[in-house]
């Protein structure tokens, strides 16, 4: 009961900043239907009560399931084994990210369904298990991550000479949804197991990061693969931004629950057929440690419901509307200020912010201040959806034109910062773009596109989570370097393969 209340705090601190944000802009300049705020309450409680549980259901049942997988591959000792794995696993554990279901119904919604949820879901999953398992292989033939990570972004450059801006928007976005509370414990656990396949058996540091950024790639390759081979023309989105709101307040929850309900017993059925069978045929686990791991999975599958419905009934409905109220206003400014504060906060409160934050203080012995860590992040993710705000703003100014030269800073700094960083800062955009900012973020940078004059939801409205996912990696490599710079020829190793 204890971690569940320590889980429910932190989900608590994440989400408390964004109400506090909507009720200072409700009694200023965003005043909204009484209606709409009861829903956004009732949403934002459903969230915490569902991330609690869900992130509980995590520690005990997908990360150790994550962990005895990646072990048993490891055991084998056979490289089929582990390409199999990683094809399984990474497809099964993709479709059921919450991140990744909320991105794929904002498209499906933008597009007025010419995309629909069900083809992003199923493109990105196998999109995500090809790139997990080239991952999971760096790790057993020890491959520098630096040189795997420029030939990927190589890759990625050539398709995006093929692909439409609207797809370039949605496909970095996909890649920083798919790193989300599901994904990243069960990965980060699954390299750590086949960490042990290394030729002399010596598990680095260095290979429990790195495997994220590599997956989460792969999701990148997937949605531009899915424009290049598609058949599709020339889209524009739209957004229907309802400004008074449903008048009832439980309603949308119940509309909701059901179809919520089934897609996430479809989506994890598959992982907990997998242990299962593993745990039948090699790992059989005792009675009491096996019922431990499926109560966890139920935990999993009562948070994900939770969690999604009050998300879909509440929270981004109020996000888009603020979004909208605040970007049809005569002062620019406000929009500007709003995108900054809540990147600003919503970083910092992110939970798994703090994990990342207190592993680099670790890693650097307390050289790297946390502190130092979280203002930088908090600067970065700020900026990140202040600049989204101002592509919005700026006819003409589209996403490749700040993510390029992002990307290439990125990966030239991989050359020259110590090569621990490189993992960190790839690996910490995944937690930046965390479930604040796939949700209230996203939904009030389309709220803002809807009301801007001359701008696209579909073209404009996405990209936000592809800058949120970039900044990081520039602002950890850039403290990298510093941290290489002043410690000089003592201890660290910067440049070791």
């Amino acid at each position: 009961m204890n971690v569940l209340t320590e889980k429910f705090k932190e989900v608590l601190l994440s989400v408390l900043p964004i109400v506090a944000i909507v009720f200072v802009l409700h009694f200023t300049i965003a005043p909204m239907e009484t209606s709409l705020l009861l829903r956004f309450v009732l949403g934002a409680l459903f969230i915490v009560v569902g991330l609690s549980v869900f992130l509980l259901g995590t520690d005990i049942g997908i990360t150790p399931i994550g962990s005895q997988l990646g072990k048993g591959v490891a055991k084998s000792n056979k490289v089929w084994i582990v390409i199999l794995a990683g094809l399984t696993l990474g497809f099964f554990i993709s479709i059921a990210e919450p991140d990744l279901h909320i991105l794929a119904n904002q498209i499906a919604g933008v597009t007025g369904g010419i995309i629909s949820n069900t083809s992003i879901l199923i493109y990105v999953s196998i999109g995500i298990a090809v790139m997990m398992t080239i991952g999971l292989l760096r790790i057993v033939y020890n491959i520098p991550l630096y040189k795997l990570l420029t030939g990927i972004y190589f890759v990625i450059f050539i398709l995006s000479l093929f692909t439409s801006n609207e797809f370039l928007s949605m496909a970095f976005d996909a890649s920083g949804a798919t790193t989300g509370a599901l994904t990243v414990p069960f990965m980060l656990a699954l390299a750590l197991g086949v960490a042990s396949l290394r030729k002399g058996g010596k598990a680095s540091e260095k290979d429990s990061f790195g495997l994220v950024a590599i997956a989460s790639s792969g999701a990148i390759i997937a949605v531009m693969l899915m424009n290049i081979l598609g058949s599709q023309g020339e889209m524009t989105g739209s957004l229907e931004v309802d400004l008074e709101g449903s008048t009832s307040v439980i309603q949308p929850f119940l509309a909701h629950l059901p179809v919520i309900s089934q897609e996430i017993f479809i989506a994890l059925l598959p992982i907990l057929l997998v242990f299962l069978a593993y745990n039948f045929f090699f790992l059989k686990l005792s009675k009491k440690r096996l019922n431990k791991v499926l109560k966890g999975v139920l935990y999993v599958f009562i948070g994900l419901v939770l969690f999604l419905v009050g998300v879909n009934a509440g929270f981004m409905e109020v996000g888009s509307v603020v979004g909208y109220t605040v970007a049809s206003l005569d002062n620019n400014f406000y929009v500007l200020l709003v995108a900054f504060v809540l990147g600003l906060v919503t970083i910092l409160a992110e939970p798994a912010v703090y994990v990342l934050t207190h592993q680099i203080e670790n890693v650097t012995n307390g050289y790297v201040k946390r502190k130092v860590v979280l203002t930088a992040l908090s600067i970065g993710v700020g900026l990140a959806v202040l600049l989204s705000m101002i592509r919005i703003l700026v006819p003409g100014l589209l996403l490749w034109h700040m993510i390029l030269p992002g990307y290439i800073l990125a990966i030239g700094l991989m050359y020259v910062v110590p090569k621990m960083f490189v993992g960190m800062a790839f690996d910490a955009g995944g937690v930046a773009s965390g479930p604040m900012t796939a949700t209230f973020i996203l939904a009030f940078v389309q709220g803002a596109a809807e009301a801007i004059e001359g701008a696209d939801v579909l073209l404009d409205g996405f990209g936000m989570i592809a800058m949120v996912a970039m900044m990081p990696i520039i602002t950890l490599q850039l403290l990298g370097l510093i941290f290489k710079l002043k410690s000089g020829k003592g201890g660290f190793q910067p440049n070791e393969e």
